[in-house]
């Protein structure tokens, strides 16, 4: 078995993404996490990293423990939301936190078991992370080709406020404030999330996959902003994202994406410049 882990911020200073892995006798627990961009005036938690940041790695620890005792992937998710939830409530007791200000995340969780041509993988998605699966024959495999009907809304709002001549980035941002902050109080209040919440009024809408697992497969999981050098740059097909970051490492991969994000030609009409970046590869051992 080999293993990559890449992940970096968008800033040398701050990344909301977080990949790692959590490993027991056979079993192998892949977990991508992609923190939403925060949508609050100030950060009430942790004013040096920030809220999101600080949700991101406090949920990530508290699952490892959940894995540890055992739990399933949906006892295990609703566990570790429950604990970080509570010390959140206790760390803001007697302030008023706005819904909006509560941070979300995305997150894909491959658990892969067994062992020889018994291997399962057991996929649980919140979110818009992305999962490719390179089965033995070679080809590439969408594990979860969701999309997030959010994105259309925001991209069709920037269009418009283009065609009206706001083009500065932060007037813009301002303009779209109120329909961000609305849809971040629908993520955490709606009765089943969509998305790592920290108080969830229900189980969680997850899309939850199970496949054999053959000897010879590869899995790429990755955050959206990672999958950029496919559905923003165009850089690279599935199937060749998966074969360069096979052959030439995570690394390679993540500096090729920067350097098209330092590109005034290649900037994307819609959203940030950059992104916060973040992808795990695991090949079997007779890959």
């Amino acid at each position: 078995m080999s293993l990559q882990i890449v992940s970096a911020g968008a800033g040398a200073a701050h990344n909301e993404d977080w990949a790692g892995s959590f490993q027991a006798p056979g079993r192998t627990d892949l977990v991508i996490i992609d923190g939403g961009t925060s949508v609050a005036d100030q950060d009430y938690i942790d004013p040096a990293n920030g809220d999101v940041v600080w949700f991101v790695r406090r949920f990530a620890t508290a699952l490892g423990v959940s894995i540890e005792a055992g739990l399933d992937q949906d006892d295990a998710v609703h566990g570790a939301v429950h604990a970080v939830g509570q010390e959140f409530d206790t760390l803001t007791a007697g302030r008023a936190v706005p819904q909006y200000a509560w941070p979300i995340a995305a997150m894909s969780w491959v658990r892969i078991s067994g062992s020889g041509a018994g291997k399962r993988l057991s996929l649980y998605c919140l979110g818009d992370c992305k999962v490719l699966l390179r089965d033995a024959a070679g080809a590439v495999i969408d594990l979860d080709p969701w999309v997030n009907p959010q994105e259309a809304v925001l991209r069709a709002e920037i269009a418009r406020l283009q065609a009206e001549g706001v083009l500065d980035a932060t007037q813009r941002h301002a303009r779209l404030l109120p329909l961000l902050r609305e849809r971040r109080v629908y993520q955490n209040t709606v009765a089943n999330p969509a998305a790592l919440c920290l108080q969830p009024r229900g189980a969680f809408a997850a899309r939850r996959y199970a496949l054999p697992f053959a000897p010879g497969a590869a899995v790429l999981a990755m955050t959206d902003g990672f999958y950029r050098l496919v559905d923003t740059y165009g850089v690279h097909t599935n199937a060749s994202l998966v074969a360069f970051c096979a052959v030439e490492g995570l690394d390679a991969a993540l500096a090729a994406l920067r350097a098209h994000e330092t590109d005034a030609r290649a900037a994307p009409a819609s959203g940030k410049r950059a992104d916060d970046a973040s992808a795990i590869l695991w090949q079997a051992e007779d890959a």
